[in-house]
């Protein structure tokens, strides 16, 4: 009887003392990345090549337009085309990344919904996304192929930028995002 007056409270204590978890590197980064939510930013072209010359005279903006706790969905219009999306979401051990993309009709383009997880910890301000099955997929099946080794990438600079990035060899593809100063309208 003696043993379990003594067994018992450490018991309770241990099973009352909170248990702290360590915040990953994806985890901390999409935190930031909620910090902007609600928001807009104008872009500029930083890393392209000759196909990419519309890029760099366009208006480009980024609207982190919804921010649940396991999905985030930023817009990124570039002229008056608004059919793109980027949604990252957390999954069990890191974080996805993929991209929507609309038809003028509303509809879904057939070329959507592709993107990859992430392979690796990451950081806590940049994380990246190499292509995933179903992409490869959707790429070969629309005759895309090139883009079978496509990473993607976000970076954050907190207060500072955000920056998207398009990479494959003999490609590179960054538009960055000034978030120290939000545009005044907000997301259509």
């Amino acid at each position: 009887m003696k043993i379990w007056a003594i067994i018992l409270p450490l018991l309770v204590a241990a099973c009352a003392t909170p248990v702290r978890r360590e915040v990953s590197p994806a985890d901390s980064f999409f935190n930031q990345f909620s910090q902007i939510c609600g928001k807009s930013f104008s872009g500029k072209l930083v890393a392209g090549d000759a196909s990419d010359s519309a890029f760099a005279q366009a208006d480009m903006r980024a609207h982190v337009a919804l921010c649940e706790p396991s999905k985030i969905e930023i817009k990124f219009d570039v002229d008056e085309d608004r059919s793109r999306t980027w949604i990252m979401s957390k999954t069990p051990v890191g974080l996805r990344l993929k991209h929507r993309h609309m038809l003028k009709d509303g509809t879904e383009d057939p070329v959507s919904q592709y993107g990859g997880d992430t392979a690796d910890l990451g950081s806590a301000t940049r994380q990246q996304f190499p292509v995933d099955s179903y992409s490869k997929e959707m790429f070969t099946r629309e005759g895309r192929t090139v883009s079978n080794t496509n990473i993607w990438a976000f970076e954050i600079d907190p207060g500072t930028s955000f920056t998207y990035e398009l990479s494959r060899p003999n490609r590179l593809f960054r538009v960055q995002f000034d978030v120290s100063k939000p545009l005044k309208s907000a997301a259509q």
